[in-house]
This record gives structure tokens, C-alpha cells and sequence, in this order.
């Protein structure tokens, strides 16, 4: 697997890259797995792609804080991110891994992989949900895939030395919630993981054995989308 350090200067880049990533790959012949890691610049909201705005994200509070929101094309609840995250996506091949075509199949492969990333720290973690991570039942990692006919990309928010504190002023109380929450509030659910980011990017690409490094990454489709999708009033509202 190549792995690919790449952190664009916007919001809107570092999410149209994943999509880009896993579009251009699912139109050729062959294409190389990849595991992307980037670290945003800036504190922003991500809702999910059917994720209802109004419902899930303190618009107004938001807006009077400057704090952006995105919506992505991968499904699940919405998260805010920022300085002390990080944030992964892994480019996988189904032809090579036919069971992920099996979506329970595809949670439970990253998810393991990604918790053996913490092992490997001395980091206790479970995997709970469908795809989060939980550290003494906090959860300190949310995650979703997007899925073409070939490739999958698969991603999410590894929170580090972040202010949780910010989720609960931009976000509400979540639509849909798993079981292991038991209608916690955002500040008694969400947790942190103890280490920089730095160790935490070491130990996910030995999890992923992505030592090979690649430059290689589709710049005009992500700057496409970028401005005609996730910089779109009409995209960011939309609810399907």
C-alpha cells in the first residue's frame, strides 16, 4: 500500500480529495491502494451526505464563529474536526479484497486495523457502533466509507489533542445514535486519544504497512470538486 501526506491549504480540498482519490481509481484498469493522512488547519463541521444540516449542526452558533461546514460524500453523523486531529482515508481494492464488498466485512477489517494502530501505542480501545472507536467508552473515533464498483474509500477523525468542547457548541443532539451512547451528551461521549499526532500517523501506517510514499494524487478533479461541489451553498444543504 502507498501512503500519501497531503494536507491542501482549504476545508473543501482536503474533502474533494478523498472523493477524487477513490473516482479516478475506480475508472481505470489498475490502480494502487492508498492511505492518505492530513491534519486540518482550521476548526470546521463535517455533516454526513444525508445527514440533515439544521438537525445535527448549531448553523446560527456556527455562523456567528466563523466556523465552516462541509458536507461530505460518505454517509454517518456529523463531527467537527480541527488542529489536534487526524484525519485518515484508505483507498482499498475489492478485487483484491472481495469480502469488503460485504459492508460488515469492510467496517470490521479498517476498524481492526485502525485499533491495532492503538495497541500498538499501549492504547486500549473497542470498537463499538458500526465504526467508531472508543477509548474507556468515550469515543475518540468516527468513521465512514464510500463505495464505487471497484474501490471503496474508507475514512475518519482520529481525535488527539483537540477541544472537545467544541463539538457540543457545533453540533446537536444527533439523529440517530448507537446503542453504547446511552444518550450521552457530546461532552460525557466524546473522548480523546493520549498521544501527539505524530505517533499516532507512525503507528497507522506500520498498521497499514504503507511505507511506500507517493506524490501521485488527482489535482484537477480535486480542485473541480472542491469548487464545484464542497464550496456549494446547494450541496451543503442538501438532504437525500
Amino acid at each position: 500500500m502507498q501512503r500519501l501526506d497531503l494536507t491542501l491549504p482549504t476545508p473543501a480540498e482536503n474533502l474533494a480529495v478523498d472523493e477524487a482519490l477513490v473516482e479516478i481509481a475506480d475508472s481505470v484498469d489498475q490502480h494502487p491502494e492508498i492511505l492518505r493522512l492530513w491534519e486540518p488547519r482550521e476548526t470546521f463541521v463535517v455533516i454526513g451526505r444525508s445527514s440533515p444540516l439544521e438537525q445535527e449542526a448549531q448553523v446560527q452558533w456556527c455562523q456567528q464563529q466563523g466556523i465552516k461546514m462541509f458536507r461530505r460524500v460518505s454517509g454517518g453523523a456529523s463531527i467537527v474536526t480541527g488542529p489536534g486531529c487526524l484525519m485518515y482515508a484508505v483507498l482499498l481494492d475489492m478485487r483484491k479484497r472481495p469480502h469488503l464488498r460485504m459492508l460488515d466485512q469492510a467496517h470490521r477489517f479498517v476498524m481492526e486495523t485502525m485499533a491495532a494502530a492503538l495497541t500498538s501505542l499501549g492504547i486500549v480501545t473497542r470498537i463499538e457502533g458500526t465504526c467508531d472507536l472508543t477509548i474507556g467508552g468515550r469515543k475518540v473515533s468516527g468513521n465512514s466509507l464510500r463505495v464505487k464498483r471497484n474501490f471503496l474509500i474508507y475514512h475518519g477523525t482520529m481525535i488527539c489533542r483537540f477541544d472537545t468542547g467544541q463539538i457540543s457548541r457545533c453540533l446537536g443532539t444527533p439523529v440517530r445514535q448507537p446503542e453504547y451512547r446511552k444518550n450521552r451528551s457530546h461532552d460525557q461521549f466524546i473522548g480523546s486519544i493520549p498521544v501527539s499526532t505524530s505517533k499516532l500517523k507512525s503507528a497507522i501506517i506500520n498498521a497499514w504497512q504503507a511505507h511506500e510514499t507517493t506524490a501521485d494524487w488527482p489535482k484537477a478533479l480535486t480542485q473541480q470538486l472542491a469548487e464545484e461541489k464542497y464550496r456549494s451553498r446547494d450541496w451543503l444543504r442538501r438532504v437525500k
